[in-house]
């Protein structure tokens, strides 16, 4: 037959002192003696007493979970994201409940909804492709959840939020390009209801202007992501009467299959197009055809960032309560040209 468990009963009864000593003994409290509480904690170690966590987490009214919701997590720019995020996390006592949206909002309401019925103390997201309102979020407020969001964040202004500054990041691309001597740049975009999606293309609007030339819209495709949406949108690129002599896609991953399709036209890979474009991701250099520039995003110090700005959050739950209107956190992070 295994031992039973060891319980704070257990304890009190061999030191023959009260349930609630040993409990205020266990959590430090002043009002109990140094002596007490040495001997409470000796006999808690001798037995392998552990404290009931769902009990406590109840008492103090917190999970200590922190949820996580990114659209894959097996993208090395997420994973990346959640390794900050869960840095920090552990740090401070908390640990993470993960969960993916594969891009659909359908399915970023369903984790959202799983994250509420956990009672999860806050929430981190990072925004579907498909999300384009956050109502199925802002229901967590009921429930006291604090959101965090970042990378993939809304436009609105009363949130909170951490996110690279990706208007400059693709000023700057736009820049070292037109130095190489590439003057017909064409850009890959990704949905529209990306705010990421607008701030590159305001990125590329602005640097092409700062050319003194007109942007010609026909140089700018949109893709859902997809292989096929990628290979459509290089297709009509190539077919144009001036192909581009360099393109920008959305991320490294649209980047790799519009390298594939390009390929298949018999195109000579960064010779006859440079291509470009974000996230820096660790696969570049084990590729056949990195991007010769690509923006990083820095997605571990922004995991982190977020994680920091949910404990300020947490920490000060209370004082933020008392104000009369809420105070939002609006953290954007420089993104660097990276060669390869």
């Amino acid at each position: 037959m295994s031992a039973s468990i060891p319980t704070i009963k257990e304890i009190a009864k061999r030191l023959n002192v009260s349930v609630s000593t040993v409990s205020r003994a266990l959590s430090d409290h002043p009002r109990i003696s140094e002596k007490t509480k040495e001997a409470v904690k000796e006999l808690a170690k001798a037995l392998h007493y552990e404290p009931n966590s769902k009990a406590i987490f109840f008492k103090q009214k917190k999970s200590y979970v922190i949820g996580v919701i990114v659209p894959l997590i097996y993208e090395d720019f997420f994973s990346k994201g959640i390794s900050g995020i869960e840095a920090i996390a552990m740090d401070n006592g908390y640990t993470i409940l993960f969960g993916q949206s594969y891009d659909s909002i359908d399915k970023e309401k369903q984790v959202v909804d799983a994250m509420k019925s956990q009672r999860v103390d806050g929430l981190i997201i990072s925004l579907s492709k498909e999300t384009n309102k956050n109502d199925h979020l802002k229901v967590l407020d009921a429930y006291n959840i604090p959101i965090v969001y970042f990378d993939r964040v809304p436009s609105t202004a009363n949130v909170n939020k951490v996110y690279s500054n990706l208007f400059e990041g693709t000023v700057n691309m736009i820049e070292w390009l037109f130095k190489k001597g590439r003057k017909r740049i064409a850009f890959i975009n990704g949905p529209a209801a990306l705010i990421a999606s607008k701030e590159r293309l305001d990125g590329y609007i602005e640097g092409i202007s700062r050319r003194k030339l007109k942007v010609d819209m026909q140089m700018v495709e949109q893709t859902d992501f997809s292989e096929l949406g990628t290979h459509q949108a290089i297709t009509r690129l190539l077919s144009l009467k001036k192909p581009p002599d360099a393109i920008i896609s959305f991320n490294d991953y649209v980047h790799m299959d519009a390298v594939k399709c390009a390929l298949s036209n018999g195109i000579k890979i960064n010779e006859e197009i440079l291509f470009a474009s974000y996230a820096n991701i660790s696969v570049n250099k084990h590729t056949a055809f990195p991007p010769v520039v690509s923006v990083d995003q820095f997605p571990y110090k922004q995991g982190e960032a977020a994680m920091k700005m949910m404990m300020h959050i947490l920490n000060h739950k209370n004082e933020a309560a008392e104000l009369p209107t809420p105070v939002f956190q609006n953290m954007q992070m420089e993104a660097v040209l990276v060669f390869n």
